[in-house]
């Protein structure tokens, strides 16, 4: 089994989520948060935009690791999906979270009048966007997508999303009606997520703090996406893919065959999981300077 881009999912069913009162950790020198119907984001630094998306499950934080660093250079743009990590859900209780998400990135860009921005997300983060490149081609300057299949369908065996559909379904009622747990979690829950005790707590303490209605739905939207026809839409260059290779071998296979013909330059990241940024921070940070660089 290929544990990387498993983790995202894996994440949401082992670890049953509860909501929380929101508790947005606002950065120094952050200009101040904006609330949008899908989103909220905090924005730090000066300079030339990058927006950073996380994951399913993820708070903000998860970009801890590279975002003051960037922020020197940078004006950073901190994504965080309403529900996540505490905050109210909003929008995301329906149906269409991650069509959301795209409207409201959208309208960021263009309210902040962001001239073709970087784009950085991370899992579902990464599948946005690509979805947001790919139908608002003349909103992304840069692109990199951080271990994110452009359908994960596939690693179910399916062709495509009429074979995921019933699946996709049985794991979203599985999530809605998973015992709770409580939090703080302080010991390593295992999993395959990350490749440290510590990422794995830390992963599970973001979890554990979601709303599991958004989470259920989100994933529920991410298993049956399915983007490959419109790579080839993505103008965004470099249109960077970082994957890792911790699961095994089968997993570069994987990645190529899934981006083939497309615009996407992959690279390969070993000796970890899914949240690379937690399992190899300076590889990371080499990865995303490069990116910037280019």
């Amino acid at each position: 089994m290929i544990r990387t881009a498993f983790a995202a999912i894996a994440l949401a069913l082992a670890l049953p989520l509860s909501p929380a009162s929101a508790q947005d950790a606002i950065p120094a020198g952050a200009t101040g948060i904006v609330r949008m119907e899908h989103i909220s984001v905090i924005s730090i630094g000066e300079g030339e935009p990058v927006v950073l998306i996380p994951g399913l499950s993820s708070p903000r934080a998860v970009w801890d690791g590279i975002a003051p660093e960037l922020a020197r250079t940078h004006r950073v743009l901190l994504v965080q999906v309403n529900g996540f990590a505490g905050d109210d859900p909003g929008a995301n209780v329906k149906p269409g979270v991650l069509d959301g998400v795209i409207a409201d990135l959208d309208k960021l860009i263009a309210r902040e009048k962001l001239e073709k921005p970087a784009i950085i997300g991370h899992s579902m983060g990464g599948l946005v966007g690509m979805m947001l490149a790919s139908r608002h081609p003349d909103r992304v300057g840069r692109l990199m997508v951080v271990d994110a299949l452009p359908f994960i369908g596939t690693l179910f065996g399916a062709k495509d999303v009429a074979g995921i559909i019933a699946r996709s379904e049985q794991m979203r009622d599985m999530m809605l009606a998973a015992k709770r747990m409580p939090t703080p979690v302080t010991t390593d829950p295992g999993g395959i997520w990350s490749n440290t005790p510590e990422g794995r707590i830390r992963i599970a303490n973001w979890s554990a703090k979601t709303d599991a209605r958004v989470s259920a739905q989100a994933m529920h939207e991410v298993m049956t996406t399915d983007i490959r026809p419109e790579l080839a839409k993505i103008a965004a260059r470099p249109f960077t893919v970082l994957y890792a290779t911790g699961g095994g071998p089968q997993a570069t296979a994987i990645w190529q065959r899934e981006y083939a013909g497309s615009p996407a330059t992959l690279v390969a990241v070993p000796d970890s999981y899914h949240f690379v940024m937690l399992d190899q921070p300076t590889r990371f940070a080499a990865e995303v300077e490069a990116f910037l660089a280019q």
